[in-house]
């Protein structure tokens, strides 16, 4: 068995010709770690890069020289060269952090684009087999996207409205009804996150706020489950949360530490779809979020390219960390 090397980011070394897993995520990543130690126990060589130490304590260096051409992080030749990375983990990837020493606005933003145009250009260079391509999962993301490929695939979906229209959100909300539609952000950070939420009457009373920024609208779909399906590469991990034995039935996350978690299986035409839609989106991981109506309807909500995976694990006892160490061990041992 080969030994597994990682190197930090500060000290990235590797010795030429070894064939490495490279996992762009953050130490602190439990998921990552998890991955991580699932890849050793194969024997597989791996390296976590923080790019939040890009550029300040983390060098790149793209060469183009004679018709040959060579992609590295660090400055020397004990530096990690990305032609020996077989596998590529885009596992939640942090930001550049731009020095202190640059204190002008315009100059930050200026050396952040230059960074993120750096990493992003390295990325589309990089020959590697990749969970997932960075760009198809920036563009698998957007939740109106998301919406018209699954329903372009035969998923089930619900009636929806994207709009900063008062007017449109108040036709919608007559139409399915005050009481039957939940609203949502596209995106969370950790100081600003919501919920999934019923549209109340205190909400109604504030509809013209939306003028201010676009929020989904949604067909509220009473729920027999929730379903949170883990894909990893051929492999389909559907999971059954009993959200509605939960404090708050409207999102599983707001009370999971309290919601049953068990393995399920999905209708054959609900794999398929799935499956259709992860071709589509052209990724090999995706958390998908389904609700199983008391009718039978298996409703499609979204997908996550790089979603949570732990939890569903570790209450359900399907092989998930050890699944994706696998696809991402057998693909650097093709490359």
């Amino acid at each position: 068995m080969r030994s597994t090397r990682r190197w930090s980011p500060s000290t990235v070394s590797c010795s030429a010709g070894s064939d490495v897993i490279l996992v762009l995520s953050t130490p602190g990543d439990e998921h990552a770690q998890v991955v991580l130690a699932e890849l050793e126990r194969r024997g597989a060589a791996t390296t976590l890069l923080d790019l939040a130490e890009f550029p300040q304590r983390l060098a790149v260096g793209l060469s183009y020289e004679c018709g040959e051409r060579e992609f590295r992080f660090g400055c020397d030749e004990r530096g990690l060269d990305l032609d020996d990375c077989g596998a590529v983990w885009w596992r939640r990837p942090q930001h550049p952090t731009i020095s202190s020493d640059i204190s002008k606005p315009s100059h930050r933003q200026f050396a952040f684009n230059e960074c993120a145009e750096a990493l992003q250009g390295l990325w589309h260079a990089v020959d590697a087999f990749w969970m997932n391509d960075p760009a198809r999962d920036h563009v698998a993301q957007r939740k109106a996207y998301q919406l018209r490929v699954a329903q372009e695939v035969g998923l089930d979906i619900p009636r929806t409205l994207i709009s900063n229209c008062p007017q449109e959100v108040r036709r919608f909300v007559d139409r399915v009804g005050a009481d039957r539609v939940i609203y949502k952000s596209f995106s969370a950070t950790e100081t600003e996150w919501r919920e999934t939420r019923l549209l109340r009457e205190d909400a109604l009373a504030v509809l013209e706020h939306v003028r201010y920024a676009p929020v989904i609208f949604q067909e509220y779909m009473e729920a027999d489950v929730d379903l949170r399906v883990t894909v990893v590469g051929d492999e389909i991990f559907p999971a059954a949360i009993y959200s509605q034995e939960t404090s708050y039935a409207v999102d599983f996350r707001m009370d999971i530490a309290h919601a049953r978690i068990e393995a399920t299986s999905l209708p054959e035409a609900v794999d398929a779809g799935l499956r259709a839609l992860m071709r589509r989106l052209g990724l090999v991981y995706g958390a998908i979020d389904l609700r199983r109506t008391p009718d039978g309807r298996h409703v499609f909500l979204e997908i996550n390219p790089a979603g949570q995976f732990l939890f569903v694990e570790y209450f359900s006892g399907q092989p998930i960390a050890a699944t994706l160490a696998r696809v991402l061990h057998e693909a650097d041992q093709r490359a």
